[in-house]
């Protein structure tokens, strides 16, 4: 069985100046290191990446849409594309961790309070093992209603406590991913 790290969102339209990501250079420093980890353990990594509608940000033809550069995108890794918050919904994804035999998922980006935890929840629903680390996500410095570093606290301690028959989402520092399983 497999663990497959989801990295999700990690588009260039999040990343711009009006939309600054909280803590975003650091994240992408993690992010290459879970991947790293978890593809020398025979995991695998899966970018799920935001299709958005035409004249959006997150078309295929805006420049918000690509993958953040700085991002290593590994030969064996999938790509699946997405349109709503949930990257499960009416995507491949399934079939993507069912060809991979995942039996845990780590699920790591943006923005936290949309895109991650509606995945978050949709794979506990689905009965995957989930670990979220609690720096391995991120969302706009600019949210008229909370902080980022709020906003995240919030989600990590709500993931930690979540009701499903697979249990809660392990929340614990990208550092400890892979230790004390």
């Amino acid at each position: 069985m497999t663990t497959v790290l989801l990295i999700i969102d990690m588009q260039q339209g999040a990343f711009r100046p009006r939309s600054a990501s909280h803590d975003a250079d650091g994240l992408v420093a993690r992010l290459n290191a879970l991947a790293a980890e978890n593809r020398a353990r025979g995991g695998r990594v899966v970018f799920v990446q935001h299709d958005g509608p035409p004249g959006g940000e997150y078309h295929p033809d805006a420049p918000g849409w690509p993958i953040l550069p700085d991002l290593v995108i590994a030969k064996g890794d999938a790509i699946v594309h997405k349109q709503s918050c949930d990257s499960f919904l009416l995507t491949d994804l399934e079939d993507v961790l069912r060809e991979a035999g995942a039996c845990e998922l780590i699920i790591t980006r943006s923005a936290t309070e949309f895109c991650v935890d509606t995945t978050v929840s949709s794979a506990l629903g689905r009965g995957y093992k989930t670990t979220v680390p609690r720096d391995g996500h991120t969302t706009s410095t600019r949210r008229p209603h909370l902080k980022a570093p709020d906003i995240i606290a919030h989600h990590n301690a709500v993931w930690a406590d979540f009701l499903s028959p697979a249990g809660p989402a392990r929340v614990c520092p990208c550092s400890a991913v892979f230790s004390a399983r």
